[in-house]
């Protein structure tokens, strides 16, 4: 990888990064993440509690986006607001799908939202449970090919992303660096192989 460019992603991930956690109270009504609780009855008559995680009122599920330029470079963000080591995530641009959205719409809005790029094509590649012991949220990992910068961005007020083109290859390397951690991104990585092969 270009040492211009490895430098450009430090420069962002030590702006991103967090320098001071404090915890805050917040009622439980007014909380993103909320739980219900369940009794699971199966058919051999054994009772089992759950717990289940709601998030902002709905069951969480979101969309992937892998966003492919028509240069073949791959549109990557760089945000804070993850629990990891490193404070600042690197990955694809994703986001929640609202009740009653169509997943690909969700995928197309969350996309320009995030970004300002559009795609001329989308497909998706698979669906998945992150966690599936505790929340119904089902996740689509779209392939955004052939994607243009049209809009600005269209953040959050407590939201932040700021993004990079990397070549396909670059990614895994970024993977082994340690940068790209979270397991959407991996995943859509992986999956992203077979077709990105054959371009």
């Amino acid at each position: 990888m270009r040492k211009e460019k490895l430098e450009e992603l430090r420069s962002i991930v030590e702006e991103l990064k967090t320098i001071e956690v404090k915890e805050r109270v917040v009622e439980q009504k007014d909380k993103f993440l909320q739980s219900k609780s369940y009794n699971f009855k199966l058919n051999n008559g054994i009772i089992i509690p759950r717990e289940k995680l709601i998030k902002g009122g709905k069951d969480g599920s979101a969309a992937i986006i892998m966003p492919i330029l028509p240069n073949n470079e791959v549109l990557t963000i760089i945000e804070p607001r993850v629990f990891t080591n490193l404070t600042v995530g690197v990955g694809f641009p994703a986001g929640y799908i609202e009740n009653g959205e169509d997943k690909k719409v969700g995928a197309l809005r969350e996309l320009r939202e995030e970004t300002g790029f559009v795609p001329n094509k989308m497909i998706e590649l698979d669906s998945f449970y992150q966690d599936e012991g505790v929340s119904s949220a089902l996740n689509h990992i779209f392939l955004a090919l052939g994607c243009e910068k049209k809009f600005d961005q269209e953040l959050d007020k407590d939201e932040i992303v700021k993004y990079m083109m990397f070549n396909y290859d670059k990614l895994f390397e970024l993977e082994k660096m340690g940068y790209i951690k979270g397991c959407n991104t991996k995943l859509a990585l992986e999956k992203s192989k077979v077709y990105m092969k054959g371009r």
